[in-house]
């Protein structure tokens, strides 16, 4: 078992960030931690972490208690938390040589991390020049350094353009294939693009743990589609098993059927068929965001 959290409740004075909380994570897989903010999920985060005790339960890492074992379990675990701390006046390799030396890694390491998370062509830049994305970057080579069984993220994707969010999305998806990654959010769009499973934590108690196919309504889909121009609603009402079109923006429609089928294909041969051009299209998890929603109001 990758993570082991059982009974695990936290004070801060008075006011109680957790709540006797408990779930399982086993490896490889990816698993979302969501919540509204402050709902209690940095905190559960930090005590993964060994950067803060719990008040009371038990919660193992690798197998490794986070309170008798914290030199074992900060070994097995790379994390990159929701504020990234670097060094803006050090160069990458500089930075990460840093690292390596504190873990006692081969400085071989530091290369494969930089080609890993995709810093090979800014590798010879200062991180105070790098974008927020590349920046994302850094902290996930810091984290995979020491070659880590255990990935914690907190808000990783927060502040990036969509261009920033697919890459660092696409890496994390990769990471994910051979390690444990637990990572929290409040985007929900985030949990459906790279977790397998969900926890939703609302006022410090965990109220739902979900594998995400299983969050899936059988019954209806939303599929999300932006063409090149904007067309009428009654055109998209003709496909078949359509019961809502909504035009959320612009040229972006959000076609809800009644079926469990992919309908991606669908909208794909009725674009061709009347010459349109496809510049998005995706399905809606809408379960998930009415799980979410009705859980935490």
């Amino acid at each position: 078992m990758s993570i082991e959290v059982a009974g695990v409740s936290k004070l801060y004075g008075k006011q109680k960030a957790l709540n006797k909380v408990s779930f399982k994570v086993e490896k490889p897989e990816i698993v979302g931690f969501l919540g509204p903010n402050g709902a209690g999920k940095s905190t559960m985060m930090k005590i993964l972490t060994t950067y803060i005790d719990a008040n009371e339960g038990l919660v193992k890492v690798n197998g490794f208690d986070v309170t008798k074992n914290a030199v074992q379990v900060q070994k097995s675990v790379g994390y990159l938390p929701e504020h990234n701390p670097l060094y803006l006046d050090m160069y990458i390799k500089e930075y990460l040589a840093f690292n390596a030396s504190i873990y006692k890694v081969e400085k071989e390491r530091i290369d494969e991390v930089i080609l890993l998370t995709g810093l090979t062509n800014e590798s010879h830049k200062k991180i105070g020049q790098l974008s927020k994305g590349y920046r994302q970057r850094v902290g996930l080579a810091n984290a995979l350094l020491h070659d880590p069984e255990v990935l914690i993220l907190d808000e990783p994707t927060t502040g990036l353009d969509p261009n920033q969010l697919v890459d660092i999305r696409n890496l994390i998806k990769t990471i994910g294939k051979t390690k444990t990654v637990f990572l929290s959010t409040h985007i929900m769009q985030e949990v459906e693009a790279m977790c397998g499973r969900v926890i939703i934590i609302n006022k410090g108690e965990i109220v739902a743990d979900k594998k995400l196919k299983d969050l899936r309504d059988e019954k209806e889909q939303t599929v999300i589609v932006e063409f090149d121009y904007r067309i009428e609603e009654a055109f998209l009402l003709k496909l078949p098993k359509v019961a809502k079109v909504v035009n959320t923006y612009d040229f972006v429609y959000e076609i809800t059927f009644k079926t469990s089928e992919d309908m991606r294909s669908y909208v794909f041969d009725f674009a061709h068929e009347n010459q349109l051009k496809i510049l998005q299209l995706n399905q809606k998890n809408a379960s998930l965001e009415s799980l979410f929603l009705e859980l935490t109001s």
